[in-house]
Protein backbone atom coordinates (compact mmCIF):
# COMPACT_ATOMS: atom_id res chain seq x y z
CA UNK A 1 0.00 0.00 0.00
CA UNK A 2 3.00 2.67 0.01
CA UNK A 3 3.32 4.66 -2.95
CA UNK A 4 7.00 5.83 -1.65
CA UNK A 5 9.25 4.95 1.02
CA UNK A 6 12.35 5.88 2.46
CA UNK A 7 15.34 3.68 3.58
CA UNK A 8 17.84 4.88 5.78
CA UNK A 9 17.85 7.88 4.04
CA UNK A 10 20.47 9.85 5.09
CA UNK A 11 22.28 13.80 4.23
CA UNK A 12 25.24 15.18 5.70
CA UNK A 13 26.91 18.33 5.38
CA UNK A 14 30.35 17.91 6.87
CA UNK A 15 30.13 16.37 10.22
CA UNK A 16 26.47 17.22 10.52
CA UNK A 17 23.78 15.06 9.86
CA UNK A 18 20.62 16.80 8.71
CA UNK A 19 18.83 14.30 7.90
CA UNK A 20 19.63 10.86 10.07
CA UNK A 21 18.78 7.46 8.78
CA UNK A 22 15.08 8.17 8.28
CA UNK A 23 12.38 5.51 7.31
CA UNK A 24 9.09 6.49 6.15
CA UNK A 25 5.93 5.07 5.07
CA UNK A 26 3.55 6.57 2.81
CA UNK A 27 0.68 4.84 1.78
CA UNK A 28 -1.11 6.07 -1.22
CA UNK A 29 -3.95 8.22 -1.21
CA UNK A 30 -2.90 9.89 2.33
CA UNK A 31 -2.12 13.17 3.59
CA UNK A 32 1.19 12.58 5.44
CA UNK A 33 2.03 14.95 8.11
CA UNK A 34 6.27 15.79 8.77
CA UNK A 35 5.82 17.06 11.93
CA UNK A 36 9.38 18.92 13.52
CA UNK A 37 10.38 22.17 14.79
CA UNK A 38 12.45 24.42 12.42
CA UNK A 39 15.52 23.16 11.56
CA UNK A 40 14.64 19.60 12.46
CA UNK A 41 15.39 18.51 8.72
CA UNK A 42 12.45 18.42 7.33
CA UNK A 43 12.87 20.56 4.30
CA UNK A 44 16.54 18.23 3.45
CA UNK A 45 14.02 14.94 4.03
CA UNK A 46 11.38 16.50 0.76
CA UNK A 47 14.38 17.60 -1.09
CA UNK A 48 15.97 14.05 -1.50
CA UNK A 49 12.13 13.13 -2.23
CA UNK A 50 12.11 15.39 -4.76
CA UNK A 51 15.66 14.76 -6.43
CA UNK A 52 16.33 18.57 -5.54
CA UNK A 53 19.19 17.57 -3.26
CA UNK A 54 21.08 13.80 -3.30
CA UNK A 55 21.35 11.38 -0.11
CA UNK A 56 24.63 10.93 1.36
CA UNK A 57 23.42 7.33 1.87
CA UNK A 58 20.43 5.51 2.16
CA UNK A 59 17.37 5.29 -0.58
CA UNK A 60 14.29 6.89 -2.12
CA UNK A 61 11.50 4.23 -3.48
CA UNK A 62 8.60 5.67 -5.29
CA UNK A 63 6.04 3.41 -7.07
CA UNK A 64 8.13 0.67 -6.83
CA UNK A 65 10.98 2.37 -8.76
CA UNK A 66 15.04 3.27 -6.75
CA UNK A 67 17.77 4.16 -7.58
CA UNK A 68 18.25 4.75 -11.63
CA UNK A 69 14.92 3.71 -11.88
CA UNK A 70 13.63 6.19 -10.13
CA UNK A 71 14.52 8.84 -12.42
CA UNK A 72 11.74 7.49 -14.89
CA UNK A 73 9.07 8.21 -12.43
CA UNK A 74 10.33 11.68 -10.72
CA UNK A 75 7.53 13.29 -13.47
CA UNK A 76 4.97 12.31 -11.50
CA UNK A 77 6.25 13.88 -8.32
CA UNK A 78 4.90 17.98 -7.65
CA UNK A 79 6.43 19.95 -4.74
CA UNK A 80 6.64 23.53 -3.43
CA UNK A 81 9.48 23.49 -1.21
CA UNK A 82 10.07 26.98 0.53
CA UNK A 83 9.50 30.15 -1.36
CA UNK A 84 7.35 28.96 -4.83
CA UNK A 85 9.56 30.60 -7.46
CA UNK A 86 7.24 33.45 -9.62
CA UNK A 87 7.54 35.96 -12.20
CA UNK A 88 6.33 39.00 -10.57
CA UNK A 89 5.31 41.13 -13.20
CA UNK A 90 3.37 38.04 -15.19
CA UNK A 91 -0.25 37.41 -14.15
CA UNK A 92 -0.92 34.04 -12.33
CA UNK A 93 -2.62 32.36 -15.66
CA UNK A 94 1.01 33.83 -17.33
CA UNK A 95 2.92 31.81 -14.78
CA UNK A 96 1.23 28.53 -15.35
CA UNK A 97 1.37 28.89 -19.16
CA UNK A 98 5.45 29.35 -18.95
CA UNK A 99 5.02 25.62 -16.68
CA UNK A 100 2.82 24.10 -19.29
CA UNK A 101 4.54 24.83 -22.82
CA UNK A 102 7.77 22.67 -20.40
CA UNK A 103 5.52 19.87 -19.81
CA UNK A 104 3.95 19.62 -23.14
CA UNK A 105 0.35 20.98 -21.89
CA UNK A 106 -0.01 24.42 -23.12
CA UNK A 107 -4.00 24.37 -23.16
CA UNK A 108 -6.04 27.09 -22.03
CA UNK A 109 -8.44 25.03 -20.57
CA UNK A 110 -5.96 22.80 -18.85
CA UNK A 111 -4.54 25.92 -17.23
CA UNK A 112 -7.95 27.51 -15.98
CA UNK A 113 -8.88 24.08 -14.28
CA UNK A 114 -5.79 24.42 -12.30
CA UNK A 115 -6.42 28.44 -11.41
CA UNK A 116 -9.71 26.77 -10.51
CA UNK A 117 -8.55 24.06 -8.19
CA UNK A 118 -6.70 26.82 -6.01
CA UNK A 119 -9.19 29.27 -6.14
CA UNK A 120 -7.56 31.38 -8.54
CA UNK A 121 -9.84 31.56 -11.37
CA UNK A 122 -10.66 35.32 -10.82
CA UNK A 123 -7.87 36.89 -10.39
CA UNK A 124 -7.56 38.16 -14.27
CA UNK A 125 -4.54 39.83 -15.35
CA UNK A 126 -3.40 40.90 -12.30
CA UNK A 127 0.20 40.85 -11.50
CA UNK A 128 1.52 38.19 -9.03
CA UNK A 129 3.74 40.60 -7.66
CA UNK A 130 0.41 42.23 -6.29
CA UNK A 131 -0.68 39.41 -4.69
CA UNK A 132 -0.79 38.09 -0.78
CA UNK A 133 1.45 35.16 0.20
CA UNK A 134 -1.56 33.22 0.59
CA UNK A 135 -2.32 33.75 -2.66
CA UNK A 136 1.29 33.00 -3.59
CA UNK A 137 1.40 29.68 -1.73
CA UNK A 138 -1.86 28.84 -3.77
CA UNK A 139 -0.04 29.37 -6.97
CA UNK A 140 3.02 27.32 -5.82
CA UNK A 141 0.41 24.40 -5.56
CA UNK A 142 -0.87 24.89 -9.23
CA UNK A 143 2.44 24.93 -10.19
CA UNK A 144 3.20 21.60 -8.41
CA UNK A 145 0.05 20.15 -9.92
CA UNK A 146 1.20 20.76 -14.08
CA UNK A 147 1.65 17.32 -15.40
CA UNK A 148 -0.89 15.52 -13.31
CA UNK A 149 1.51 14.23 -10.49
CA UNK A 150 0.60 11.33 -8.00
CA UNK A 151 2.41 12.80 -5.31
CA UNK A 152 2.84 16.54 -4.20
CA UNK A 153 5.30 17.72 -1.65
CA UNK A 154 4.35 20.54 0.47
CA UNK A 155 6.67 22.50 2.55
CA UNK A 156 6.04 24.30 5.38
CA UNK A 157 2.75 25.54 2.90
CA UNK A 158 0.66 27.47 5.80
CA UNK A 159 3.40 29.28 7.37
CA UNK A 160 2.95 33.14 8.16
CA UNK A 161 -0.48 33.07 6.54
CA UNK A 162 -2.94 34.49 8.00
CA UNK A 163 -6.10 33.03 9.59
CA UNK A 164 -8.11 32.89 6.17
CA UNK A 165 -4.69 31.71 4.41
CA UNK A 166 -4.66 28.87 6.62
CA UNK A 167 -8.71 27.97 5.84
CA UNK A 168 -8.22 27.77 2.32
CA UNK A 169 -4.73 26.19 1.81
CA UNK A 170 -6.14 23.51 4.44
CA UNK A 171 -9.27 23.35 2.28
CA UNK A 172 -7.28 22.73 -0.99
CA UNK A 173 -4.74 20.01 0.80
CA UNK A 174 -8.07 18.03 1.69
CA UNK A 175 -9.87 18.28 -1.86
CA UNK A 176 -6.08 17.01 -3.29
CA UNK A 177 -6.23 14.17 -1.45
CA UNK A 178 -10.03 12.93 -1.09
CA UNK A 179 -11.03 14.61 -4.97
CA UNK A 180 -8.08 13.69 -6.81
CA UNK A 181 -6.57 11.02 -5.25
CA UNK A 182 -3.36 12.49 -4.66
CA UNK A 183 -0.66 11.14 -1.88
CA UNK A 184 0.43 14.33 -0.32
CA UNK A 185 3.16 15.49 2.56
CA UNK A 186 3.01 17.97 4.01
CA UNK A 187 5.46 19.70 6.68
CA UNK A 188 4.63 21.76 9.66
CA UNK A 189 5.67 23.26 12.92
CA UNK A 190 1.92 24.51 12.98
CA UNK A 191 0.45 21.06 15.13
CA UNK A 192 -2.90 22.06 15.36
CA UNK A 193 -3.90 22.34 11.59
CA UNK A 194 -1.66 19.35 10.76
CA UNK A 195 -3.89 17.56 12.89
CA UNK A 196 -6.93 18.56 11.07
CA UNK A 197 -5.75 17.59 7.32
CA UNK A 198 -3.52 14.60 7.64
CA UNK A 199 -4.05 11.07 7.86
CA UNK A 200 -0.62 9.70 9.46
CA UNK A 201 2.30 11.46 10.53
CA UNK A 202 6.20 11.30 11.03
CA UNK A 203 8.21 13.24 13.73
CA UNK A 204 11.68 14.33 13.26
CA UNK A 205 14.07 15.69 16.60
CA UNK A 206 16.94 15.98 15.49
CA UNK A 207 17.39 14.73 12.05
CA UNK A 208 16.11 11.60 13.12
CA UNK A 209 12.64 9.85 12.77
CA UNK A 210 11.87 8.94 16.13
CA UNK A 211 8.03 7.98 15.60
CA UNK A 212 5.74 7.27 12.55
CA UNK A 213 2.00 6.79 12.85
CA UNK A 214 -1.28 6.87 11.82
CA UNK A 215 -4.19 9.55 12.96
CA UNK A 216 -5.92 6.88 14.84
CA UNK A 217 -3.37 5.35 16.43
CA UNK A 218 -2.95 9.21 17.54
CA UNK A 219 -6.36 8.90 19.08
CA UNK A 220 -5.32 5.80 21.35
CA UNK A 221 -2.39 7.20 22.19
CA UNK A 222 -3.56 11.20 23.63
CA UNK A 223 -5.92 9.72 25.75
CA UNK A 224 -8.57 11.90 27.35
CA UNK A 225 -7.75 13.66 31.07
CA UNK A 226 -9.73 15.77 33.21
CA UNK A 227 -9.23 19.05 33.97
CA UNK A 228 -9.52 20.84 37.21
CA UNK A 229 -8.93 24.36 38.08
CA UNK A 230 -9.66 24.74 41.85
CA UNK A 231 -8.45 27.18 44.87
CA UNK A 232 -6.59 25.31 46.50
CA UNK A 233 -4.61 22.39 44.90
CA UNK A 234 -3.36 21.08 48.38
CA UNK A 235 -7.00 20.55 49.71
CA UNK A 236 -8.08 19.09 46.26
CA UNK A 237 -5.65 16.47 46.17
CA UNK A 238 -6.77 15.40 49.66
CA UNK A 239 -10.18 15.46 48.73
CA UNK A 240 -9.60 13.33 45.29
CA UNK A 241 -7.42 11.01 47.00
CA UNK A 242 -10.40 10.12 49.55
CA UNK A 243 -12.54 9.20 46.40
CA UNK A 244 -10.21 7.02 45.01
CA UNK A 245 -8.58 9.29 42.51
CA UNK A 246 -4.68 8.98 42.39
CA UNK A 247 -3.64 9.89 39.10
CA UNK A 248 -3.47 13.15 39.42
CA UNK A 249 -0.82 15.83 37.84
CA UNK A 250 -0.55 19.17 38.63
CA UNK A 251 0.66 21.45 36.19
CA UNK A 252 2.93 24.77 36.46
CA UNK A 253 -0.38 26.98 36.19
CA UNK A 254 -1.47 25.34 39.45
CA UNK A 255 -4.24 23.04 36.89
CA UNK A 256 -4.74 19.31 38.56
CA UNK A 257 -4.87 17.17 35.76
CA UNK A 258 -6.66 13.62 36.33
CA UNK A 259 -5.82 10.79 34.43
CA UNK A 260 -7.98 7.63 34.84
CA UNK A 261 -11.87 7.38 34.93
CA UNK A 262 -13.64 9.16 37.54
CA UNK A 263 -16.97 7.93 37.11
CA UNK A 264 -19.76 10.59 38.27
CA UNK A 265 -18.12 14.04 38.27
CA UNK A 266 -21.18 16.10 39.77
CA UNK A 267 -20.23 13.97 43.35
CA UNK A 268 -16.51 14.98 42.69
CA UNK A 269 -16.87 18.43 42.59
CA UNK A 270 -20.21 18.23 45.48
CA UNK A 271 -17.26 16.53 47.76
CA UNK A 272 -14.77 19.36 46.81
CA UNK A 273 -17.17 22.22 47.89
CA UNK A 274 -18.14 19.71 50.42
CA UNK A 275 -14.76 20.41 51.84
CA UNK A 276 -14.68 24.12 51.32
CA UNK A 277 -12.80 23.72 48.29
CA UNK A 278 -13.63 26.73 45.15
CA UNK A 279 -14.08 24.84 42.02
CA UNK A 280 -13.32 27.35 38.96
CA UNK A 281 -13.95 25.06 36.01
CA UNK A 282 -13.58 21.17 34.83
CA UNK A 283 -13.47 19.99 31.72
CA UNK A 284 -13.12 16.46 30.00
CA UNK A 285 -10.30 17.33 27.55
CA UNK A 286 -8.54 14.74 24.46
CA UNK A 287 -4.97 14.98 24.33
CA UNK A 288 -3.69 16.87 20.86
CA UNK A 289 -0.92 16.22 18.27
CA UNK A 290 1.40 18.58 20.27
CA UNK A 291 1.15 17.64 23.82
CA UNK A 292 1.96 14.28 22.27
CA UNK A 293 4.75 15.79 20.04
CA UNK A 294 6.03 17.68 22.86
CA UNK A 295 6.21 14.33 25.47
CA UNK A 296 7.60 12.34 22.20
CA UNK A 297 10.68 14.64 22.07
CA UNK A 298 10.95 15.78 25.63
CA UNK A 299 9.64 18.85 25.36
CA UNK A 300 11.70 20.16 22.44
CA UNK A 301 9.29 22.72 20.74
Amino acid sequence: DYILTTDNLTKKYGEKRAADAVSLHIRKGDVYGLIGRNGAGKTTILKMICGLSSPTSGTVTFLGKTGEQLSDEMHKIGSLIETPGLFPKMSAYQNIKMKCILCGKNNDDYIKSLLKQVGLENVGSKPVQSFSLGMKQRLGIALALVGDPEFIVLDEPINGLDPQGIAEMREIIRRLSKERGMTVIVSSHILEELEKVADSFGIINNGKLIDEFTSAELEERCSRYIMLKVGNVDESLKVLADNGVDKCEVTEEGIIRITEEVGDTSKLIASLVGAGVSVYELASIQGTLEQYYLHSTGGNA
